[in-house]
């Protein structure tokens, strides 16, 4: 048995929406995610988290659960003869003007194919071409990799998953078609990152839509009071899917998610839009299961 040492590290996944897009908290000029070592002086591994964020960013975090463990042999080779373990979070933030020194970047740089609400991203036809010639480049697995061709990227009838976002990064991985795959030059697809920092991102997003759908904590992303128009476009942000505008708002009626505060917010182009607020219900109860924040595709 070979005797080495695992090194553990500390990884956040900060999402935010500004704008309509959703965007991710880096460092390094968008290279990175905020991370740093588990200490020995760190009281729990989210507190810990939340010191490199705060020396590494300066911009204050609030809700946190954890994500996931990557410990996958040679992720970093930067540790000889060691092993990098990272303990990885995923947080909800409202991005602050002048709050420390964040990079900010949107989701859709890094995964242009995954933003779907002006239709089907043009990028995708180089992605299916070149996916279609990996599969076929290999007569033995050749079957295998296109019926996963089809499921993650909904082909052949198959229909769109917006929550297999981390199987479709991995499968354009085992293709060779991402920067951190090793590939080069034209090739790449999205922006690149740091190590596996991407694939993190990756599994980060593919949670949050999933869980947007049965738990209402997208309410961490949204201002005390919001029209059901900014409520919408938040959800659609991350599912990067448009949404149909009265099933939507029948749906949320339905699940007594909001209730309104009785003022109103004008927007561009029609008569004053009426605010809402979550019922303070749900957000005692956002922890149980069972309440839905459903998406209804247009």
């Amino acid at each position: 048995m070979t005797i080495g040492f695992a090194h553990a590290e500390l990884i956040a996944v900060l999402v935010a929406v500004t704008g309509d897009e959703p965007r991710v908290m880096t460092i390094r000029s968008g290279d990175a995610l905020p991370s740093g070592p588990f200490e020995m002086g760190h009281r729990t591994l989210q507190s810990g988290l939340r010191e490199w964020v705060q020396e590494q960013t300066e911009h204050p975090v609030g809700y946190l659960e954890q994500l996931y463990t990557f410990a996958d042999r040679d992720r970093n080779n930067d540790i000889p003869g060691g092993r990098t373990i990272s303990i990885s979070y995923l947080g909800l933030v409202n991005e602050q003007s002048g709050a420390g020194r964040p990079g900010w970047h949107g989701w859709y740089e890094y995964f242009p194919w995954e933003d779907h609400r002006q239709g089907r991203p043009v990028v995708l036809d180089e992605i299916i071409a070149r996916l279609k010639s990996w599969a076929d480049a290999d007569p033995a697995r050749r079957g295998h990799r296109h019926r996963r061709a089809d499921f993650t990227f909904g082909l052949d009838g198959g229909g769109w998953n917006e929550d297999l976002a981390l199987q479709r990064y991995e499968l354009l991985y085992e293709a060779g078609l991402v920067a951190e795959a090793g590939c080069a030059g034209e090739a790449n697809l999205g922006r690149a990152m740091f190590a596996d920092h991407r694939r993190i991102l990756a599994t980060g997003i593919a949670r949050l839509r999933a869980k947007i759908k049965y738990r209402p904590v997208v309410f961490e992303l949204m201002p005390e009071s919001f029209t059901l128009l900014r409520l919408q476009r938040t959800i659609e942000a991350l599912a990067g899917l448009t949404l149909h505008k009265q099933n939507f708002r029948r749906l949320i009626e339905q699940q007594e998610l909001v209730e309104e505060t009785g003022g109103t917010e004008s927007e561009t182009g029609g008569r004053p839009a009426k605010l809402f607020r979550f019922r303070h219900t749900v957000l005692e109860e956002r922890a149980l299961a069972g309440t839905k924040l459903p998406l209804s595709r247009n």
